[in-house]
């Protein structure tokens, strides 16, 4: 289990100065994020027709709660970061289902990445999609997002590569609009999404921001088995609010 005082470490380590800034985490876990998330999309979200899409893993137990208490349909929608060769957790773009691509063309330039090796951390994580595509549905279709409108949910907004694809890629599948809702931001991505999206909501804004963890208590990582379990259970309930 990784908490923020792991996190907090982890970052000085780095040589990124959490100390002195420090205020102790705002979330105990995802669960808690999402259903401090939904109460603020109460506020201002229809409740017609509303469709919550998840980025597996992270932001489905977000996603679950906020399903559950805005009666709404909850499905996922796979987006992968592409990690530049050797130092994979830094983002230089992202990939999301349906095939769309966006690339950090300036940090691709600054480290000098070539074609063929951009090409081949984008073939390895659409071998990923797929894998997840087949494991977390069992056997279930996708919920179309044409005519609906669509809440995309993560557990955080860092640099924003991985959110901006999904959004690219839901433009193309014709939905009534676009809403991106996370539990905890930077000031800087939740203003520049604004120019992306209908609408965005970000719950909170710390600063300074340095990394999604250290605002959880609890950002152990969300496990193939549980995204199963919420999608499974989240389908059981809302067929049961849809029959009754």
């Amino acid at each position: 289990m990784i908490r923020g005082a792991q996190w907090r470490n982890k970052c000085t380590t780095m040589g990124i100065g959490v100390h002195a800034m420090w205020n102790g985490p705002l979330f105990r876990d995802r669960l808690e994020a999402g259903r401090v998330l939904a109460e603020r999309l109460k506020r201002s979200v229809p409740e017609r027709n509303l469709l919550i899409l998840a980025l597996p893993r992270g932001g489905v137990p977000v996603g679950f709660e906020i399903a559950q208490r805005l009666q709404a349909d909850l499905d996922i929608f796979l987006v992968r970061k592409l990690g530049v060769p050797g130092h994979e957790e830094l983002a230089m773009g992202a990939i999301a289902s349906g095939g769309v691509r966006v690339l950090n063309h300036a940090l691709i330039g600054q480290l000098g990445i070539s074609a063929a090796a951009i090409d081949r951390v984008t073939q390895k994580e659409q071998q990923e999609i797929a894998r997840r595509e087949s494991l977390y549905r069992e056997g279930r279709p996708a919920l179309s997002p044409a005519k609906r409108t669509i809440v995309l949910v993560d557990d955080g907004l860092a640099t924003g590569a991985t959110m901006l694809a999904a959004v690219r890629a839901l433009r193309a599948q014709a939905p009534e609009k676009i809403i991106v809702a996370v539990p905890v931001a930077s000031s800087k991505a939740c203003d520049e999404f604004r120019k992306y999206c209908n609408q965005i909501i970000c719950a909170e804004t710390p600063e300074p921001f340095q990394a999604v963890g250290i605002w959880y208590e609890n950002f152990s990582q969300t496990t193939d088995e549980e995204v199963r379990d919420l999608l499974e259970r989240a389908a059981h309930i809302h067929a049961g609010i849809g029959g009754a």
